[in-house]
């Protein structure tokens, strides 16, 4: 199988060439050419932070319809959290996972291990045994709430050299809160998250980080406080990264609906906290986007804002929402998009960069359909979104792993 660009644009070194014409010899598949006009080639993009649901929650999504998900959103490597059931908080657990990614992945899938045991927050998970065998370590899904044993686990990671990605979060200040603590919670009678809840973890984070050297990674920020605490102690020299997710880019509570497909954790905040995140990723604070792609049934996000789970899809969907929203817009430029989704999380967990590429058409319209999502999950709060984007080939390993032809 042959890839045939014609009039192509192409990501090299930090800018944008020009190609008339270029040929891309791929592993298997039929004795055909494949011919793109017209398109942008990128270096394939990087998610830190997907939710692949297995083992242990199949009615969810499966490591295969995840992976083929990435493929077609432009991914060819994505990081799982463990969230899973057995969580891989031993060598033992991670193996299984291992084992059905080695089976079944379509992409590079990298695992985490927890850094509690069962991410129960009371016991450190085997970090020496399955440092070998995890991209990372993170109890995602729950904040760690003992600083004792945040100090100890930072200790741990600088031993073996690892990264610790923390999911901030203080149990103590969330009081049954599930959207923003803004104006539709109050306007629509919800009960609120207010933003102390990420950034107080955070700032104690910071210190311990600081005081350790451990290599730090805060997932998902979506607070003005938190943006401006990681500033500072990147100033300061603090060995920290964050991430955010398109929706806290391109949304604020005021455009939350009474539906489980506005509801996240943490939640769409207010317009000056998506503004003040704006300004973390022009300078640089923010070090990239990841998706937080985490598919639930339908019937579970069926139940409103306050009864569905906390949780949406978004790895179809993230390139498309942010070259609509940012760069077609102006707030960012195309190169500065590419950094954020591809180079920056393969610099910061250490990924050697390949010849993986994925392809869009940046010129046709079209609007967001979940219906046809290769993922299980369709909760997505882009749902009938116009956008402009369309993923045309994804190349991993030298193989097509995705492929649009129409």
């Amino acid at each position: 199988m042959k890839a045939v660009f014609t009039n192509c644009t192409k990501y090299d070194n930090g800018k944008f060439t020009k190609a008339d014409f270029a040929e891309v010899h791929l592993q298997g598949g039929q004795n055909i050419d494949l011919e793109f006009n017209n398109c942008f080639i990128f270096p394939a993009f990087c998610d830190v932070h997907v939710h692949l649901r297995e083992p242990g929650f199949f009615h969810k999504e499966t490591i295969l319809s995840g992976s083929s998900a990435a493929a077609r959103g432009g991914y060819t490597d994505v990081f799982s959290m463990p969230n899973l059931n057995p969580v891989p908080d031993c060598v033992e657990a991670i193996n299984l996972q291992r084992d059905i990614i080695e089976k079944t992945a379509v992409i590079n899938v990298h695992p985490y291990a927890s850094i509690t045991v069962g991410q129960q927050g009371e016991k450190l998970s085997d970090f020496e045994g399955l440092s070998p065998l995890c991209c990372a370590f993170s109890d995602d899904g729950r904040g760690v709430q003992s600083e004792e044993l945040m100090l100890e686990a930072m200790k741990k990671a600088k031993a073996l050299n690892k990264i610790l990605v923390a999911h901030c979060e203080d149990n103590s200040l969330l009081r049954g809160g599930y959207i923003h603590d803004g104006e539709y919670a109050k306007a629509h009678g919800h009960k609120g998250i207010c933003s102390e809840s990420e950034w107080k973890p955070i700032e104690r984070d910071l210190k311990l980080a600081e005081q350790t050297g451990c290599k730090y990674h805060v997932c998902h920020i979506s607070t003005k406080e938190s943006v401006r605490l990681i500033r500072e102690a990147k100033k300061r020299g603090v060995d920290v990264t964050c991430e955010t997710a398109p929706h806290y880019l391109v949304m604020n509570d005021s455009m939350l609906q009474e539906n489980g497909r506005f509801k996240m954790n943490p939640p769409i905040r207010s317009e000056e906290d998506r503004l003040e995140l704006i300004e973390g990723i022009k300078d640089g604070t923010i070090d990239m986007i990841a998706t937080d792609h985490a598919p639930h049934s339908a019937e579970e996000k069926s139940k409103g804002l306050s009864g569905s789970l906390m949780g949406v899809v978004g790895i179809e969907t993230a390139f498309p929402v942010l070259y609509t929203e940012l760069v077609k817009k102006g707030v960012i430029t195309l190169e500065k998009l590419i950094e954020l989704m591809s180079i920056n999380p393969r610099k910061r967990f250490g990924l050697k960069f390949n010849d993986d590429i994925c392809v869009f058409d940046l010129e046709k319209e079209y609007v967001i359909n979940p219906d046809e999502f290769l993922s299980m999950g369709r909760s997505t709060p882009f749902e009938g979104k116009a956008v402009y984007g369309i993923s045309k080939l994804t190349v991993c390993g030298g193989k097509a792993v995705w492929i649009n032809s129409n």
